[in-house]
């Protein structure tokens, strides 16, 4: 293998490395795959939520993290915690829910 082969092969290895370790997740941070599926998912509880008559007036904020989702703001009752909570946990790819919700 002459020196210009090597040099190509190390590059193409050094461009492999950075493309794996840019496109994978950290505890902090996600990977392009987890983010799309984040996207996805808060889109479908946000849907869901809209789509509850009980809870047309209430002002909850949704954000998801790794599967993970988190409902904030405020809503009229109890009753509506309860059903924003059971709302997001039956969307597809919630792996949990934290519930930051506060009642007016």
């Amino acid at each position: 293998m002459n020196s210009a082969s090597k040099y190509l092969s190390a590059m193409f290895l050094a461009a492999t490395l950075i493309t794996a370790v840019g496109c994978s997740s950290t505890r902090t941070q996600e990977s392009t795959g987890e983010y799309s599926d984040d996207v996805a998912i808060t889109a479908k509880v946000k849907a869901a939520i809209l789509g509850e008559s009980t809870l047309k007036s209430a002002e909850i904020n949704v954000e998801t993290f790794k599967g993970v989702v988190q409902l904030s703001g405020f809503v009229s009752s109890q009753a509506a915690i309860n059903k924003a909570v059971e709302l997001t946990r039956a969307v597809s790819g919630v792996k949990s829910v934290k519930n930051d919700m506060r009642i007016k």
